[in-house]
């Protein structure tokens, strides 16, 4: 990758990027969220960088230094995989064992796709919806979400529906940073993604996370992390 300094994140996908040449170029920013914390102008960041002829934009944001020595990883479409990588490794095996992973499954009646559908070792397969969490952290702690997200809240309306209806259902936090030991909810963000997810806790879904180890070269699982949930 190639490093530069963020000058601006702008329209959602967009990222004004002067490099370490002095060259400033626009580069794909694959976050659409509030991206809290992880957007400072002056922010030293790293770009990949395609030879697709097709695309529009060439470099695509990958990583941002929001403290000396803390990387967090702001592409949410590497969340999926990295949180597929743990669940092989056993990174969750209390939650779920696995003997096959479905992704992308659709719940027709619910007008809505589920991240994955895990096939188990130990029991009925596990509906599972993932969470990726770069927010700014607080005393060891990240925050989710980042901004108002009424669509998280119906997945998890979503996930207490399954588990109404007899199936087994978890969300999991993917955490893109090292500096973490633990993610809450954001109540003074969004108080009412709060209430949801301990709505879908006291309903019987299965909430955990676990938290990445992220440097220039690599992203990878390392261990789990505490989800802090309100009481209902």
């Amino acid at each position: 990758m190639i490093t530069g300094r963020l000058i601006r994140r702008y329209k959602r996908f967009l990222a004004d990027v002067r490099l370490s040449s002095g060259e400033v170029i626009t580069a794909h920013c694959p976050n659409t969220g509030a991206m809290l914390g992880c957007r400072e102008p002056g922010s030293r960041i790293w770009l990949s960088e395609s030879d697709n002829p097709k695309r529009r934009y060439r470099h695509t944001w990958e990583l941002v230094e929001t403290a000396p020595g803390v990387l967090v990883g702001i592409h949410t479409g590497r969340t999926n995989r990295l949180a597929a990588e743990a669940l092989s490794q056993g990174l969750l095996a209390d939650v779920v064992k696995v003997r096959g992973l479905k992704r992308e499954v659709s719940v027709a009646d619910l007008g809505c796709r589920i991240d994955f559908l895990v096939e188990t070792q130990d029991g009925p397969d596990c509906y599972m919806e993932i969470k990726n969490v770069t927010a700014a952290v607080e005393k060891d702690v990240a925050l989710f979400p980042d901004a108002v997200s009424e669509r998280a809240v119906r997945h998890l309306d979503s996930l207490v529906t399954l588990v109404d209806r007899g199936h087994r259902a978890a969300l999991c936090f993917c955490v893109q940073r090292s500096d973490v030991r633990a993610v809450r909810p954001a109540s003074e963000i969004h108080p009412e993604y709060a209430t949801a997810l301990a709505r879908a806790a006291a309903a019987g879904v299965q909430i955990a996370g676990f938290r990445c180890r992220v440097s220039a070269d690599r992203i990878e699982p390392v261990e789990r992390v505490r989800v802090e949930v309100d009481v209902v």
